[in-house]
């Protein structure tokens, strides 16, 4: 019998890939009826709209400008209290419903908002559209986690400050530290400061599924108040994912609808267990289960850096579709970070580039190897494709360059293979010398191996040197897994003292190996 392979991770049900609809699509098909009556409505509608919101929010803006006039957003800052509590949670409170009567809303609110007391947290989800800012106002202008950039918009930055967000800053290393400990603050203040409110997915989606929560809501281990969003309406005209209809173009399609319907739902407070104040990813499953189950919509994996993914697909020329890998999942499973799943896609694009489905066929594979298509470069596609489907996405680039190559990717295994290389010793590998031994290691009598010997050979000498040929290991860890295959094939030789030709039982071993293979190589994932 062959050697049996040992791989770095078991079979992983865990890692298959949702079959939902990408969250982050939006597909806005207006139908002429439907453009037709947006004009005739927006007649009429749109200048009596614009007229009403610029009232609004000319009288808004002094009065939250006075609200938080000389109030710091850093540093020791303190809650509202007094008059200016007193505007906050009445006058602007009411003229924000005003704003977004203007807009053309019609509010359905169900369940009983709790107090701070009981639930200090409320958690609002999906997340779908700028116009979700309606929950604020119907909740009673709690506070909420914002991007600090948003503070210094003109006129809204005024208006989000009544808030006293808990701002956070991409550009801050320690941002998301330091907005943790100022959330475990306000909720465990024991009501001197309002609920603070969050959106725990963290990005916008098109409402078909909930994608993976982000744990600041659920770290403070304190009681969470669910928050539902549904907008059913025959057009959707809020929905603002990352491909799909413009802000600009959500806003006027707004105005030029007789109304827009929004339903709030305030579910039970959730209380967590013992077990789930002390992981708090258990603790946002549930709360998302409780939700998903209320909205009847599937979960997924997916999160925002799923879409920093897709925008990275897209610079490379990619189908934006191609960086949806459920990158907290997989990144957590193969404890891989954001850096080396980005070079991974740049990688991953150099291949799939010539394909303009964003996939790679085992001719691109082979190109991009500069190797033949032979039987061990099947078996090595293979591992890839693990959904044998004929093609490697790149999830699935991701896990067999993890799973299958790094790890054979070794210092003794580069050692050992420079070796069997090297076959007079001299310390270098000539072109004879390499073009024999990938003939061997591939079962190829007649390979022309001239463009990736260049390739090794950095300096052009004509010679393979060690540190050159490590330094290709390293940085195409793809070959690891053919010289491991070899090595194990010369190990299992040598074990049983039998001379036949490796590269004659190499071939013959294929078909047993395929039946191996399905339960071995091929994880579930």
């Amino acid at each position: 019998m062959p050697p049996q392979r040992v791989f770095a991770l078991p079979r992983q049900q865990s890692l298959l890939l949702p079959a939902v609809l990408n969250p982050f699509v939006q597909e806005q098909k207006l139908t002429k009826a439907d453009k037709i009556k947006c004009a005739l409505l927006g007649l009429v509608l749109l200048p009596l709209r614009c007229l009403l919101l610029t009232v609004v929010v000319l009288l808004t803006w002094p009065l939250a400008t006075l609200v938080t006039f000389k109030m710091p957003l850093k540093g020791a800052v303190e809650p509202m209290t007094g008059w200016r509590r007193f505007l906050c949670r009445t006058v602007i409170a009411f003229l924000g419903r005003m704003y977004f009567f203007s807009l053309g809303f019609r509010v359905v609110v169900r369940g009983r908002k709790v107090s701070s007391g009981e639930a200090p947290i409320l958690a609002v989800a999906p997340h779908s559209s700028f116009f979700d800012a309606i929950v604020c106002i119907i909740a009673g202008l709690p506070s909420t986690v914002s991007r600090s950039e948003t503070i210094s918009t003109p006129i809204f930055g005024r208006f989000l400050r009544c808030l006293q967000p808990v701002l956070v800053s991409r550009k801050d290393p320690d941002s998301r530290k330091n907005t943790i400990k100022e959330i475990e603050s306000r909720s465990t203040s024991g009501g001197v400061w309002p609920q603070v409110l969050i959106f725990p997915e963290g990005t916008c989606t098109n409402r078909s599924c909930l994608i993976t929560f982000k744990q600041g809501a659920f770290i403070p281990g304190v009681p969470v108040q669910p928050v539902v969003l549904r907008y059913p309406n025959k057009l959707d005209n809020v929905t603002w994912t990352w491909q799909g209809p413009t802000s600009g173009t959500l806003l006027l399609l707004t105005l030029c609808q007789l109304y827009t319907t929004v339903e709030i739902e305030f579910l039970p407070p959730q209380t967590p267990t013992e077990a789930e104040k002390k992981s708090p990813t258990l603790f946002a499953q549930k709360v998302r289960g409780v939700m998903a189950e209320a909205l009847g919509i599937p979960v997924t994996d997916h999160t925002f850096e799923d879409c920093r993914l897709m925008i990275s697909a897209g610079e490379l020329t990619l189908p934006m579709e191609a960086g949806l890998v459920e990158f907290t999942k997989i990144s957590r499973k193969l404890e891989l970070k954001w850096d080396n799943i980005q070079k991974e896609l740049e990688s991953f694009a150099s291949i799939a580039n010539s394909n303009k489905g964003g996939r790679i066929k085992i001719e691109e594979f082979a190109n991009f190897l500069k190797l033949p298509i032979s039987p061990v470069l099947q078996e090595l596609f293979a591992l890839f494709d693990r959904d044998g489907d004929g093609t490697i996405d790149f999830r699935e680039y991701v896990i067999g360059v993890t799973v299958l190559c790094r790890p054979a990717n070794t210092e003794e295994v580069i050692q050992m293979a420079f070796k069997l290389f090297d076959t007079d010793d001299d310390q270098s590998i000539s072109r004879e010398e390499f073009a024999s031994m990938l003939r061997s290691t591939l079962g190829v009598c007649d390979l022309n191996v001239t463009k990736l010997f260049k390739d090794v050979d950095a300096d052009g000498s004509g010679h393979i040197t060690y540190t050159e040929f490590r330094s290709f290991a390293l940085t195409h860890p793809q070959y690891a897994k053919l010289f491991t295959n070899y090595l194990e094939l010369q190990r299992y030789q040598a074990l049983q003292g039998d001379d036949t030709d490796i590269v004659g039982y190499f071939s013959c071993v294929r078909s047993d190996e395929s039946q191996e293979e399905s339960t071995s190589d091929k994880k579930d994932d």
